[in-house]
């Protein structure tokens, strides 16, 4: 008895082994490295708020410093009166920074289909990087302390920093297709987490020369990074005159590979083109319109779900150093090293589930079962002891079932949803459909951080932990439409491939 074509499960690496060039792995490092190094510039500032917090309060209220005096001569640059209200304003800045980012993916997702995406993505880093310099070197060596002046900067950073996740996901689109994406966008996705350890890493070795020093590597190492991205990024396999995404109809299980998971699994088995680059035209495909990739198929229920993820994610992400350091009284260098071990959890999780979604040509039940271990994970690591070898683990742990899902939505379920029936063959939907599913992230992230403060100052640690359990369930309820019905159409196939036997 014959299967129906979608009940025809192929080896997911096969097409993917069988048209890799070395422009592929070129692009794959790219793009990987372009956006680690835009993370590591992030991860700097939340790896030095201690320090940051103790040059913004007046010595005499600094265990780390002498009192000097006269007072108003040493203190008059400072510019809050206790550690309290530096750590809101941190908050504040964070929560401010996130807001940019998310209004910024909005539009740099529209921008990135339409104008060329190696121009965008370098602009994006190089600017930024100089945004950085200013914001933590220069203002430090010119002892320029203003409030309003970082937050202006912090805004701009935001919307240049925004240029880069749509822009990287868009281009990956273009070269990788189906076959494997979970795997290799699973894999690809680690830049984040690959960014995050590199930050802390460079900011843990020049610490002890000035949180300035932290910031004037990251933003270096960024700017050559850009500058490298100009030159040497390829957007797409015509600049290289390879044949684009789908064009090889010869090999069936290829044309299989390629179907998407976010289409109607009840379609009839036709020869439909589900290539992300349009073929058989030389003309550029025209781009999506917002409100059109807001109504594709799962596009708001993923970014709802990723607004909840995102802000749990993205409060490790800028809030586990300074947790460790205050809650646990480590040394600010040590928390930054230890805090890795979040970001290597997630490298693992999203690669395995990644492959696991591979396997199963479903996301959204792997999503569930993470998010469901995420859950238990919380509450052990909200009661990690004062030990940095079990807390390392519970942390990697934790890591491992939140940040894996978050890898995955970020990426492999975004070119998932930017390719459906409603916009085949047309790559201009990627980059605004990843906007869209990243921008309602950080909203939600922007949000959360702002009210992490509050409610650290307010009720205390743990009950910022009681928040994320709470998030992560949220998570969990917005894909519940999506997790029946692809655990429906798994049942499916299970009894088709019974009979069929």
């Amino acid at each position: 008895m014959a299967l129906p074509g979608n009940l025809r499960r192929q080896p997911a690496n096969r097409g993917l082994v069988s048209h890799c060039t070395h422009h592929h792995i070129v692009v794959f490092l790219l793009t990987f490295f372009s956006y680690s190094l835009l993370h590591a510039s992030r991860k700097t500032f939340s790896n030095v708020k201690v320090s940051i917090s103790s040059q913004w309060t007046p010595f005499c209220l600094n265990s780390t410093a002498p009192e000097l005096q006269p007072y108003e001569l040493w203190n008059s640059n400072h510019l809050f009166p206790n550690a309290e209200e530096a750590t809101l304003f941190l908050g504040t800045l964070d929560t401010i920074f996130l807001f940019s980012y998310a209004v910024g993916l909005f539009v740099s997702g529209i921008v990135g289909d339409r104008l060329n995406l190696r121009w965008v993505l370098s602009f994006g880093m190089c600017s930024s990087a100089l945004v950085v310099f200013f914001f933590g070197t220069l203002t430090e060596w010119l002892h320029f302390y203003n409030k309003w002046f970082y937050c202006c900067l912090w805004v701009v950073n935001g919307l240049l920093q925004s240029t880069g996740w749509p822009c990287v996901v868009a281009v990956m689109g273009n070269w990788f297709g189906k076959a494997g994406r979970g795997f290799v966008f699973g894999l690809w996705s680690a830049c984040a987490s690959v960014g995050n350890i590199l930050g802390a890493f460079l900011a843990s070795c020049v610490l002890k020369y000035g949180y300035e020093y932290a910031f004037l590597v990251t933003a270096s190492v960024q700017f050559a990074g850009g500058v490298i991205v100009f030159f040497g990024l390829l957007t797409s396999p015509k600049e290289v005159g390879l044949p684009e995404l789908g064009a090889d109809e010869d090999d069936r299980v290829e044309e299989d590979a390629n179907r998407p998971l976010m289409g109607d699994d009840d379609a009839d088995d036709d020869d439909r083109n589900y290539s992300i680059q349009a073929t058989d035209t030389n003309d550029q495909p025209k781009a999506i319109g917002f409100f059109q990739a807001c109504c594709l198929p799962g596009v708001v229920l993923y970014s709802l779900a990723y607004a909840c993820l995102k802000m749990v994610n993205y409060s490790f992400f800028f809030w586990l150093p300074f947790y460790l350091s205050n809650n646990f009284g480590w040394k600010e260098a040590e928390a930054d090293q230890l805090s890795i071990w979040y970001d290597v959890g997630g490298i693992v999780g999203g690669t395995i589930q990644g492959l696991i979604s591979d396997v199963l040509q479903k996301r959204a039940p792997v999503l569930a079962i993470s998010l469901l271990f995420a859950v238990g994970s919380l509450f052990g690591y909200s009661r990690s002891p004062n030990s940095k070898p079990i807390n390392a683990v519970i942390m990697a742990i934790t890591g491992f079932f939140i940040g894996g899902p978050s890898n995955m939505i970020s990426s492999a379920i975004s070119a998932d949803l930017g390719r459906q029936d409603l916009v085949k063959g047309s790559s201009e939907a990627l980059a605004t459909v990843t906007g869209i599913v990243d921008g309602t992230g950080s909203i939600g992230a922007a949000v959360g951080q702002y009210l992490v403060s509050l409610i650290q100052e307010n009720l205390g640690w743990m009950w910022v932990f009681y928040f994320f359990i709470l998030m992560t369930s949220s998570t969990v309820l917005f894909i519940s439409p999506l997790i029946v019905k692809e655990i429906r159409l798994l049942l499916h196939e299970r009894r088709l491939r019974m009979l069929a036997e």
